[in-house]
Order: structure tokens, then sequence, then C-alpha cells
């Protein structure tokens, strides 16, 4: 099976049992894969290693607060951000979309509201100005339906090689740095770590370039970072 075919992952940070329970119910009836984390150290950490496609935050949790949480998220990731809190005062919702929440829901919640704005969450991380499908040579790549295909075929991309070929899209002509491309698709604490870069750059060259030793769009800026570029 191609990444492009795997569930949508949603990151669970709640500390209660029973919200959680219920929160993984509603999703996976949907067709969505559910992590969790009971703090929000463990919410931070999971969100860096396994690049969830959006986020279900309380606000009250037992270590840092909900609005420390989605600040430290914001200064790597824009993962889409709903918090799912008690507190229904205005301030609070405010406070929490000025620190970068995407969407705000009060508890109690129905499943239905929560399915349609984790949807909408998701439609809007969609970069604005992006096209839903980009080609070059024989690759096509469908970010609606994360498909990859290379003559017609489908080809099977992990997850970092498929974040890694979307950001340098999502960048085309520009130079990405070693740091922001280890940072945004390996999270912080992770700038220095090239040889995973290297690695997964090699392998995702092989799968995209026809010569990949000498790549024509997945470009090497010697000491600086990579480019793509289809000119």
């Amino acid at each position: 099976m191609s990444e492009s075919a795997r569930p949508l992952d949603v990151l669970i940070i709640d500390d209660e049992v029973q919200i959680r329970r219920l929160l993984r119910l509603t999703l996976e009836s949907a067709g969505y894969r559910v992590r969790e984390a009971e703090n929000g150290t463990l919410g931070l950490n999971e969100a860096a290693v396994r690049r969830p496609d959006a986020v279900i935050l309380d606000l009250s949790l037992p270590d840092l607060g909900g609005l420390e949480v989605l600040r430290r998220l914001r200064e790597w990731s824009q993962i889409p951000v709903l918090i799912l809190s008690v507190r229904g005062a205005e301030t609070d919702k405010i406070a929490a979309l000025d620190a970068g929440a995407d969407d705000y829901l009060t508890k109690p919640f129905g499943g239905g509201e929560l399915l349609a704005r984790v949807r909408v969450m998701l439609r809007r991380a969609q970069p604005s100005g992006e096209a839903s499908i980009v080609r070059f040579g024989d690759v096509e790549v469908d970010f609606t339906q994360r498909i990859v295909t290379r003559a017609g075929a489908d080809i099977h991309l992990t997850v970092k090689e498929y974040a890694l070929l979307r950001l340098l899209l999502q960048h085309r002509g520009k130079v990405i740095t070693h740091r922001q491309l280890l940072r945004d698709v390996w999270g912080p604490g992770h700038e220095e770590d090239t040889h995973y870069l290297r690695v997964h750059m090699v392998s995702l060259r092989k799968k995209i370039e026809s010569t990949p030793e000498q790549p024509k769009f997945l470009r090497t800026e010697s000491g600086v970072g990579y480019r793509f570029t289809d000119a």
C-alpha cells in the first residue's frame, strides 16, 4: 500500500481516559487512525515523532497548559489543531485562537459536529494557492488524495519521503536548508541529524528521478540544502 493510501492520523492530547475513548470511537468510525497522549509533554513528543495530520487538544492538562503546548507546537509546525475544552468563555476561545488554534469546540460535544470540524480543518490545511495536483516529468502528485504516481503507476512513499517531496514542491524553485527540512519533517531537536535527510533523499530520488545519480528535479545545493526545480 502506498503512503498516499494511508488513513489520516489524528492525535488526541487529553488527560481524561473517558474523553480519549469517546474520541477514538468517533474518529475511528469515520476512518481516521488515532493516537493518544495523556499530557502535554507526551503530546508534543508524539506530534514531533509521528507527524499527525491533525491534533485535538485539551486546555487543562496535568503538566503543561494547553496554550503552552499549542505555542510550542506552533514554533515548528502548522499541524491543524482543534481545541476541545470545558472552558466556554469568550476570553478562553480568543486566547486559544490567538495562540494558533484552528478551531475551538466546548465539551460536551456531538460526534457529528466534531467530525465536521476536523474535516474543515484538514481541508483548510491545504496551503493557499497550492494546486491539488502537481505534475513534473512523468510524475504526478495528487495532494488531495495523497497519491503519487510515475508513468501512471503508483509509487510507494514512506511518511518522511512524502513529507519531503511535499515541502520541496510547496517551495519549488527555492532552496530549503537542511535545518528547515529536518525541523519540518522530523521535528525540533533533529536539526543536526543530516544523515537522516541524506538517506531519505537518496531513496526518494530513486523513486522519482529517471537518473537518481544526476537528479533533474530534486537538486542539491552543496552545503546548504535542497531545491525542487522543473526548469
